[in-house]
């Protein structure tokens, strides 16, 4: 990454690209996964659910200062002594309701090979330096950014596939639970949780041309709450 490349922060219902004056020193990214546990009698442990995933966010400080005149090499963006209030607004300015969209602007914000497209969650700002007068001249902002995508960004990046890995089985002339263990599972004695599965008593009386469902093992009856392996 380039020593002299700045990074920017960019409103994309307006347009306004606010170049950062110094780079932030670094910057955090949190992400989180949620699981729900469930509880399984006989078991050491919960067996663990993926329930969704938790949005990406980015943390930093952006450092503004107007005590010395800037430009982001096409144009002025302060001169010296300007309220540095000025600058701070047009960051804080991302959290303000949009009319046309109803809701807070989404944003881009990119630096060498980082392409971060959020919305701003947060934004705590601590004035640090001021001239005699009292107008503040530098300022430190901790803002917190929240990855922004919707179902139709979603839909793009991940190809979903069923999560359903039951498939359906026809029961042959003469065929035996245990033969249909054998063959799926390559165990016949795992015949249990394709029984459990149909509801089968009994798994002598396999009637030629039903169709049973077989399970993924391990396979839990949801009915028992049993973990059948």
């Amino acid at each position: 990454m380039s020593g002299l490349e700045k990074a920017t922060l960019t409103n994309t219902v307006t347009g306004r690209r606010t170049p950062v004056m110094f780079n932030p020193g670094e910057y955090t990214v949190n992400r989180d996964v949620t699981y729900a546990q469930a509880a399984i009698p006989g078991l050491s442990a919960p067996l663990l659910q993926f329930v969704h995933g938790g949005m990406q966010t980015l943390d930093m400080e952006l450092f503004l200062d107007t005590y010395e005149a800037h430009s982001d090499g096409t144009r002025v963006v302060n001169a010296a002594g300007d309220d540095v209030r000025a600058l701070v607004a047009q960051v804080t300015d991302l959290m303000n309701i949009d009319p046309t969209t109803h809701a807070p602007p989404i944003a881009l914000f990119t630096w060498g090979s980082l392409t971060f497209t959020c919305v701003l969650a947060r934004a705590a700002q601590r004035f640090v330096m001021f001239l005699p007068d009292g107008t503040p001249v530098r300022a430190r902002i901790q803002v917190t950014f929240n990855e922004f995508t919707n179902a139709e960004l979603e839909a793009k990046e991940i190809k979903r596939e069923t999560a359903d890995y039951t498939k359906v089985r026809v029961v042959g002339q003469g065929e035996t639970l245990a033969a249909i263990a054998a063959d799926v599972y390559a165990d016949p004695t795992q015949w249990r949780p394709i029984a459990v599965a149909n509801r089968i008593d009994d798994p002598l009386a396999l009637v030629a041309g039903t169709a049973l469902s077989v399970p993924r093992l391990p396979y839990t009856d949801l009915a028992s709450g049993v973990v059948m392996r």
